[in-house]
């Protein structure tokens, strides 16, 4: 009989066990840090850094999310591998085109501004708003979420123009490098930043690339916030070169080392046309249950010895072998 699975959630994963417990059809038990390293099979989080690795040698490392830029992967012991899952572009998707609907229509403004006692004054003073059709979309990474914001921007009769590594976007209206990357934002009336922070990404968008956007336009940040420049999209913003931004991404997150950081070093929320959240474009119930169930596929495939899903670092030891 094999052993039931030894699974540590952590971090956004914590406080999950009911959940992939739900999808999870195989002998298993979630433990705690009993001192020193130990072996687990499964380590869930979206990091693995010094501190992990002084408490838990995994054979895998699942994050339960897309991003791997929190995984230290020379500390991970030389057989595990590491998975990720995607399923968050559908929420984020729908919060791109809110966020796009809201700076053109200024919906949330005009119903916080209604009042019936001043019905007939804000009647007569109505101000007109902007449509987005016909508007262009330049988006910066064209993976899941990409594509799936493409398909819904065009059903609002918007134009799409892509940068991607490869410059392949078929869905796109224009696609290109990142060697066309000025020739998007010189068109661009709204700016998605999509996608992974890299050594190649992090400050692709700088100073000079928001000197030469476009006065209204408008920049979304739904990746990671150091993509952008943090010191020049404050003063872009607080200059009034750019039209506004959606933030929902950060400089700084809670960690061991510090429970309750800024988000920046800038307060981004006083600025007029700047709509921020706490990173929760994609935060539903229904991504979180897509993400277990295929974390719970991984798990069962382990169990197995099948091959596993969505790697994106295989076995050091396996590979030389």
């Amino acid at each position: 009989m094999t052993a039931p699975l030894t699974l540590v959630m952590l971090g956004v994963a914590q406080g999950q066990e009911a959940r992939l417990a739900r999808f999870l059809d195989v002998p298993h038990h979630f433990v705690s840090s009993g001192g020193g390293q130990q072996p687990v099979d499964a380590l869930i989080s979206l990091r693995y850094g010094k501190g992990e690795a002084e408490r838990y040698l995994p054979r895998l490392v699942h994050l339960p999310g897309a991003g791997a830029d929190a995984i230290e992967f020379e500390r991970l012991p030389p057989d595990c591998v590491v998975c990720n899952v995607f399923e968050h572009e559908i929420p984020i998707a729908e919060y791109v085109l809110a966020a796009i609907l809201n700076h053109s229509i200024g919906y949330v403004d005009m119903v916080r501004s209604f009042s019936s006692e001043q019905f007939g004054q804000l009647f007569r003073s109505r101000k007109t708003h902007a449509e987005i059709y016909g508007k262009t979309l330049g988006i910066v990474g064209f993976g899941h979420i990409g594509k799936l914001v493409t398909q819904r921007a065009q059903a609002f009769g918007m134009r799409v123009h892509a940068i991607s590594r490869s410059g392949h976007a078929p869905e796109a209206d224009q696609a290109g490098n990142v060697s066309q990357l000025s020739d998007m934002l010189r068109q661009a009336d709204f700016v998605l930043v999509a996608c992974p922070l890299t050594p190649e990404t992090q400050g692709l968008i700088g100073a000079a690339q928001l000197k030469i956007m476009k006065s209204t336009a408008v920049l979304i940040n739904v990746s990671r916030g150091p993509i952008v420049d943090e010191e020049a999209l404050y003063a872009a913003l607080s200059e009034g070169r750019i039209g506004g931004a959606t933030l929902d991404v950060w400089y700084q997150y809670p960690s061991p080392d510090n429970a309750a950081p800024a988000a920046s070093r800038f307060a981004f929320e006083k600025l007029p046309h700047v709509h921020c959240t706490v990173h929760s474009c994609a935060w539903t119930e229904e991504m979180f249950d897509r993400r277990f169930a295929l974390i719970a596929e991984n798990l069962r495939r382990l169990h197995d010895g099948r091959p596993l899903l969505n790697v994106i670092r295989e076995s050091v030891a396996r590979k030389q072998n």
